[in-house]
């Protein structure tokens, strides 16, 4: 059977932890799917647990990013390799609430291009994380909801749907960190493709260590934060934009973080 959502999971380094992940999300999700385990090399603790989970589940599939290491490549190369047309990203650190894929997948089947899980609106609520980077995040989400009409008021988080078309239509530009579901957000607002959002309840990762760098991601969240305000854009002149934006892009990021 065809899967409805593609649920794409990067990992790094998870180990046994896996286990638990995917087997919330095996109960929780009601729709028909698969669950790409996405990897940046073969020797990462999560492959032998996710290797396991295959054998034992068709749904399941061990999938080793070539596109580069870091979390936006292989979100990247995840939504590449769905077979659904609905693509959802989440997180493998228990973060996300699994019994939200269904309904955003299906405001995803309704119309909408891109569907937040949000932190921000009425019901929703974010447990733990940096102060830092939990102001700046509600503060970015409330601004592009404000003045940008972005459609989410947390365009900043993971957590979001997509349709796998859409993305494929406007590509991904995104080459080092989380900033995808921005980017993505961004590009639908310019071309004015519908947005949605649900709450969601964000609980900060009870194991391992964060992969998010502040300092090292925050000139590529400023770079899409600004190219929602603007004109109504075309699809050709947003993938128009793709191979040498995201060069110079990795160019600067590699400037600042050296």
């Amino acid at each position: 059977m065809t899967p409805r959502v593609s649920i794409v999971i990067p990992v790094y380094n998870e180990g046994e932890a896996i286990l638990r992940c995917v087997d919330r999300i095996l109960r929780d999700v009601l729709l028909p799917s698969e669950i790409l385990l996405v990897h940046d090399m073969p020797e990462d603790t999560t492959v032998p647990y996710a290797e396991k989970l295959a054998a034992e589940n068709s749904h399941v599939r061990p999938v080793l990013n070539t596109y580069g290491r870091g979390p936006a490549n292989a979100i990247r190369f995840g939504i590449d390799t769905a077979c659904a047309p609905v693509a959802v990203v989440t997180m493998a650190d228990g973060s996300d609430d699994p019994r939200q894929i269904d309904d955003l997948a299906r405001l995803v089947e309704r119309g909408v291009v891109v569907a937040a899980a949000s932190r921000y609106m009425p019901g929703g609520q974010q447990v733990g994380g940096p102060r830092l980077k939990r102001f700046l995040s509600r503060w970015a989400g409330r601004s592009l909801h404000w003045f940008a009409r972005v459609g989410t008021r947390d365009a900043t988080n993971s957590f979001k749907a997509y349709d796998t078309e859409f993305v494929r239509q406007v590509g991904i530009e995104s080459r080092t960190g989380f900033e995808i579901g921005l980017e993505l957000t961004a590009k639908a607002s310019r071309l004015r493709r519908p947005v949605a959002e649900i709450p969601t309840i964000w609980l900060d990762r009870q194991l391992g260590e964060s992969r998010f760098d502040l300092g090292r991601f925050m000139p590529s969240y400023l770079r899409w934060y600004f190219f929602c305000f603007g004109r109504r854009l075309t699809v050709g002149q947003i993938a128009a934009r793709g191979p040498r934006h995201a060069q110079v892009s990795l160019e600067k990021e590699s400037k600042v973080s050296g």
